[in-house]
């Protein structure tokens, strides 16, 4: 009887038992391995806080397929192993001068993980859209390549890994640009009627709202001459230790939830009443280099012309004292433009995306503003980001997504066995169990 293993997420909040534990490092592995197993998952730097990545009795670490396969330095195209970290990509690819135009504020995850989930940055498209080919594992074990001509390639941008295991990824590159980047708070009355106008203004646009306190801290960037001066503010040395009095004002706040709005007026006051302003490319001067393990994290999109009906109706039902709904600082507030991806959040739409974050992964379940951001955002159609908790499952999910019925019907048809499903997965689809009849001959 084989040995049963504990597979456990980054912030220990999903676990799984396993029995066999693959590292593969080639494409004829990664198609040998999933050829022999019935049921099997793939997982990076397990930062999801979606089950998504685990839960099968087979598992396959990709972290030690990471090398960058080749460069195109005509095309400004580069090729790269699905295991790969982010930001050695990012590193490697401004190393040469190039950049992704859109990227996601965390640089640890694995570009196989980033794309299945739909990850995206700010003021432009999910991080999918730049891929312009890849390499698909299918179920049978046999390797599909995928070109933008490809009519499947807009249900394999995101995907969640149900319709294979992506191998290979080429992307199409950017020439590297300088941002100026500002930073300031601003009262809600003053950022909200402005997104318009400073998504057409600012290159770059980014808004951490701090619930309770009728104020958002603005992030705004401008690219120019990388030799441009500019005096450099980063604000007060305190400002790292951000984390550290986030993690004791909001320690009880699961027991008291009230404590939240007066944490978040102590660390606005601290934290972001600070005006900063700096310079550097893309991936200098927005990506965050770290992220606590002790986070638990929701995500909401909605389009862009529904997003302050949406905000009132959330700050109005946050700021009632008698609502359990007290959300930690800050929500991330990003815009992403719209693509025809399947599965993408901006599917035909420019959206507004909105984070919600539990300070104290452990006691999440009891963190109830997800469950109010998830009824708010639904109730006017707002999707749920891939990666990050939320409760949806196929029915909520056929209502928002339009492709929604499409996606299960191919998924279906390139994995009748349901071979990437974990049950977590199953449930979200709402796949139907296939008996497998053994022939004897």
């Amino acid at each position: 009887m084989k040995q049963k293993n504990t597979w456990v997420s980054w912030n220990e909040n999903i676990k799984h038992n396993y029995t066999s534990l693959y590292k593969i490092t080639s494409e004829e592995k990664l198609s040998e391995v999933i050829a022999k197993n019935d049921k099997i998952r793939f997982f990076g730097n397990k930062q999801s806080s979606a089950d998504i990545a685990a839960g099968t009795d087979a598992l396959i670490d990709m972290t030690s397929y990471n090398k960058i396969v080749s460069y195109d330095y005509n095309k400004k195209t580069v090729t790269v192993q699905s295991g790969l970290i982010l930001g050695d990509f990012l590193e490697a690819i401004e190393a040469v001068g190039w950049c992704i135009p859109c990227l996601p504020d965390i640089n640890t995850i694995t570009i196989g993980g980033a794309l299945a989930t739909g990850t995206h940055g700010t003021s432009g498209k999910l991080l999918s859209e730049y891929m312009i080919e890849c390499t698909l594992v299918l179920a049978d074990g046999s390797i599909k390549t995928i070109t933008e001509e490809d009519d499947l390639m807009d249900a394999v941008r995101v995907s969640l890994g149900m319709l294979g295991v992506m191998s290979t990824i080429t992307f199409k590159c950017e020439k590297s640009y300088t941002l100026h980047v500002k930073e300031r708070p601003e009262k809600d009355s003053e950022w909200l009627p402005k997104i318009k106008s400073r998504l057409k203004e600012h290159d770059f646009l980014r808004i951490l709202w701090l619930p309770h306190t009728d104020k958002g801290y603005v992030i705004t960037g401008d690219k120019i001459k990388p030799d441009t001066k500019i005096v450099e503010n980063n604000g007060p040395k305190y400002l790292k230790h951000r984390r550290n009095a986030s993690k004791i004002l909001y320690k009880y706040s699961h027991i008291y939830p009230w404590i939240t709005s007066i944490a978040n007026k102590i660390l606005a006051k601290a934290f972001f009443s600070s005006k900063k302003e700096h310079k550097g490319t893309l991936y200098q001067a927005t990506v965050t280099k770290s992220r606590g393990s002790t986070l638990e994290l929701a995500e909401w999109t909605i389009a862009l012309d529904k997003f302050p009906q949406v905000f009132d109706e959330l700050k109005t039902e946050i700021n009632k004292w008698s609502n359990k709904s007290f959300i930690h600082i800050p929500m991330d507030v990003r815009f992403v433009k719209k693509d025809t991806s399947w599965l993408s959040y901006a599917y035909k739409q420019d959206i507004v995306t909105m984070g919600c974050v539990s300070r104290n992964a452990a006691t999440a379940d009891t963190y109830e503003a997800f469950k109010s951001v998830e009824k708010i955002f639904l109730k006017h159609g707002g999707r749920p980001h891939w990666g990050k908790r939320f409760s949806a499952k196929d029915v909520e999910l056929s209502r928002v997504y339009p492709k929604w019925e499409a996606f299960k019907e191919l998924r279906s048809n390139l994995d009748p066995t349901n071979k990437f499903l974990n049950p977590y997965l199953t449930k979200l689809v709402n796949a139907k169990a296939k008996k497998v009849i053994n022939e004897i001959a």
